[in-house]
């Protein structure tokens, strides 16, 4: 059975930078590799930020806070990376971003590597296909914030095998979170549930049921959700909610997938929530303001 101590993470985006944040407060050594070169260093930095904010707030030690980013270097290159016990994919939601990433890098991998996706919605098996060792593959996927959020959903592919699952189990819960099973079908567990619930909130709001505060108060209040569907929607990027969308309206072919047209126009303008400064609200100033 592999030991996992090394971890890549190919994709330093906000999603990959929480992820190497949570494997790094686990214990493990972990390698930050992006195919634009300048993002790691910004991603490690982020990091820096973000913990020297929990330190402020006497929610993390000091020492604690400095053996954390000390775990966290840049690899010189996908060679470096490929090396790694683990493997984890965080790239943008894109089946072919993803499939180019992993022809990549299988030729640089160690025969004992094993290979993850934090994917929210891609068919693991089809992934794993464009590697060498579909065996050895898995969908480990993080919710977003990674070192906060409790939860990784994990997806087996069709050949991947027991162990490669029981060793992707027992590292998830080495971080300190909670695992749970999803079958390889579009979008898995959490995200078949709730982005179709974001999609209809959308639809509420196009068709002029209520406008985004009202939308939001009625879900925060009156369904006890910690944070409106249209302010998760801006958190979690619309190009995210519109892609996972996709994957559920092509995959399983049912009309109630269908992304609302309000979501397409503010993707195209490339209005994407938080990460853009503006979506269903705008984060100009100091508190964010509805958009419509």
């Amino acid at each position: 059975m592999t030991t996992i101590r090394t971890v890549a993470i190919i994709g330093t985006g906000q999603m990959g930078a929480g992820i190497a944040q949570a494997v790094a407060a686990g214990g493990y050594q972990v390698l930050l590799y992006d195919a634009a070169p300048d993002r790691p260093a910004g991603a490690r930095a982020a990091i820096a930020t973000g913990l020297a904010r929990l330190v402020e707030r006497e929610l993390c030690p000091q020492a604690e806070a400095e053996a954390v980013l000390g775990r966290i270097s840049i690899a010189a290159g996908l060679a470096e990376a490929g090396a790694a016990d683990l493997v984890i994919e965080a790239a943008v939601e894109d089946e072919a971003v993803k499939k180019a990433l992993f022809a990549g890098l299988t030729p640089h991998l160690a025969a004992h590597t094993l290979l993850a996706s934090n994917t929210s919605s891609i068919s693991i098996t089809r992934l794993a296909a464009a590697t060498d060792r579909p065996e050895r593959f898995i969908g480990l996927h993080f919710m977003k914030p990674a070192p906060v959020m409790k939860l990784v959903e994990i997806i087996r592919g069709i050949a991947t095998s027991a162990e490669t699952y029981g060793v992707a189990v027992t590292f998830a819960e080495s971080l300190g979170k909670t695992t749970t099973n999803a079958e390889d079908f579009p979008a898995f567990i959490v995200n078949r549930i709730l982005v179709p619930m974001i999609n209809e909130a959308i639809y509420t709001l196009y068709e002029g049921v209520g406008n985004v505060a009202s939308i939001d108060t009625a879900l925060k209040l009156g369904a006890n959700h910690p944070m409106g569907p249209l302010e998760l929607a801006d958190f979690m990027g619309l190009d995210v909610v519109l892609a996972i969308m996709n994957v559920l309206y092509d995959g399983l072919a049912d009309s109630k997938y269908r992304p609302c047209p309000l979501l397409v126009k503010y993707v195209e303008a490339g209005w994407l929530g938080r990460k853009s400064g503006r979506g269903f609200y705008d984060y100009a100033g100091d508190v964010p303001v509805p958009t419509r």
